[in-house]
């Protein structure tokens, strides 16, 4: 780790500090960002699959990268696109044990600006000789006392129900139209990759058209080595516009069950004859350790995590996946069991109890009010369509959901992803079998790149209603036939009004709601 000092600061117009996040082995190939040029001196290193960045705060921010052979990280950070008066960073050295992946921790940034960022590769063998660099742009959070407008957009489920990459049909293109709002970062709710979703070569679609995907190894079958959950990652950065996204706009990602497959739990034993290994728990090591190594995502701590961005948002990711009970009927008695577990459902209560942002973001990855099962006799979710007082993981939320309301806490808005078409929910203790709590609104959207669904039926417990909803006509519908979807929400910085706009793949909007700031509760 490397601190600067005031004097670097004034020397080149922001501070940066440098530290390694880095775990890691296979190759799959592809061009980065900013491609290099075909011909390259020998022992040269390549930046493959460009440049992110993720976790921004007001003064600190991950950066990644990825080379095609071992060497050091190297980063500028500037105020200007010139990178003149930037600051140099050394990072990690990039090597087969963590599929030459490197993350640098950029520290003492300014607060609220837009700011450049540049990486390299060096070689080992001889210094000096470094990568073609990539560059990207990064928009750190505003200070705790400096009030602005904020931007940002959500969506989850990504290169699922065997849609992958088909150049024919453009691509993931539902990245360029989230870049082109603009925001200031991306919440992506889950399912980041679908390591249990291989893809073929073609498709016919209903109309007759042929969807041609593109296919790598690894995404040729369900994922069970490390190198495979690695491949997944890798595969996705192929796209262009999601490279082009990844390079402008800082991520904050949760993963969700397709991260390791379908629906899983802890200690679940697989009957699935397309694995070899069904251990649950070993699978879920593997995906862990790609999922940090390919994603712009802290590798200490847990998973679940707040953000803050400002005095008008705080960001509490969530991690419903790590500790989460068997899926089994969803009836029972038992407080102690639920998807947060007792760590984490703490955190999450102390934490909106001290929260002082004007509007509490929660990035659920599973839906509180949408009965999502899974098969005919167990549940994979939160509810389980009975409309009656709180059971099994419903115990669990209607503890958060009691405490935090005897608490006074007000702006508490739920994001999430996971079903796969885009509503609005609010939740109204009036409609619901427990009064016990402060109404809200939870937000859904996605897929971002994958077969849409639902939508799916409502449990009356918290009183959820469903004011919009944008669903396919049937299941699996195919990325070029629509219902793709993402979120986009704005703060205003003068009236804390909070705005969400459901949009499609696009960027039309499909609905608009205004939240008003919330009255703080004596």
């Amino acid at each position: 780790m490397t601190e600067l000092d005031r004097r670097t600061l004034l020397r080149a117009g922001l501070v940066a500090g440098a530290g390694a996040g880095v775990a890691g082995g296979a190759l799959l190939g592809g061009a980065g960002a900013n491609a290099a040029p075909a011909w390259r001196p020998a022992g040269r290193p390549t930046l493959t699959h460009g440049v992110q960045s993720g976790d921004v705060t007001a003064d600190s921010a991950l950066v990644w990268t990825r080379a095609d052979r071992p060497g050091r990280m190297l980063v500028e950070v500037s105020r200007r696109p010139d990178f003149r008066g930037a600051r140099h960073l050394r990072g990690p050295v990039l090597g087969a044990d963590c599929d030459f992946t490197g993350k640098v921790r950029l520290r003492g940034l300014p607060d609220g600006e837009r700011l450049h960022y540049r990486v390299r590769v060096e070689s080992l063998e001889r210094h000096g000789l470094a990568s073609e660099p990539l560059t990207g742009t990064l928009t750190t959070a505003p200070g705790r006392h400096r009030r602005r407008d904020v931007k940002f957009v959500w969506t989850g489920d990504i290169v699922g129900q065997g849609w992958g990459i088909a150049p024919d049909f453009g691509g993931m293109s539902i990245f360029r139209a989230m870049r082109e709002t603009r925001p200031d970062f991306f919440l992506c709710s889950g399912d980041t990759v679908y390591a249990d979703g291989p893809l073929v070569e073609s498709v016919t679609l209903p109309d007759g058209r042929i969807w041609r995907n593109l296919v790598t190894a690894e995404k040729s079958k369900v994922a069970e080595t490390l190198a495979e959950y690695r491949g997944q990652f890798a595969y996705n950065l192929l796209d262009r516009h999601l490279r082009e996204f990844a390079a402008d706009v800082p991520q904050i990602n949760q993963w969700d069950d397709h991260e390791v497959t379908n629906n899983w739990y802890p200690g679940e034993i697989l009957d699935d004859p397309r694995y070899t290994e069904r251990r649950v728990d070993v699978l879920a090591v593997r995906a862990r350790h790609a999922f940090h190594e390919w994603l712009p995502v802290p590798d200490d701590g847990p998973l679940y995590r707040r953000i803050p961005y400002g005095p008008t948002l705080d960001v509490f990711v969530l991690d419903m996946r790590t500790h989460k009970d068997p899926n089994d009927g969803n009836t029972y008695a038992d407080p102690k069991r639920g998807l947060l577990g007792r760590e984490q459902r703490e955190w999450l209560i102390r934490e909106l109890k001290r929260s002082k942002a004007t509007w509490k973001v929660i990035a659920n990855d599973l839906p509180i009010g949408v009965v999502v099962p899974d098969g005919p006799n167990a549940q994979e979710g939160v509810a389980q369509g009975d409309p009656g007082a709180p059971a099994g993981r419903e115990l669990e939320f209607a503890e958060v959901l009691r405490a935090t309301h005897r608490a006074g806490v007000t702006g508490m808005v739920f994001l999430t992803a996971d079903v796969h078409y885009t509503a609005a929910h609010h939740y109204d203790p009036s409609r619901a079998a427990v009064g016990d709590f402060t109404p809200f609104w939870e937000f859904v959207s996605g897929p971002a790149h994958a077969g849409a669904f639902g939508p799916n039926a409502l449990d009356g417990t918290f009183g959820p209603q469903a004011v919009f909803v944008h669903a396919p006509p049937r299941a699996n519908t195919s990325p070029a036939e629509g219902f793709q979807h993402f979120g986009e929400v704005t703060i205003n910085g003068e009236s804390e009004a909070l705005t969400v706009h459901l949009k499609d793949r696009d960027g039309a909007t499909l609905w608009t709601k205004t939240l008003p700031a919330p009255t703080r509760r004596p």
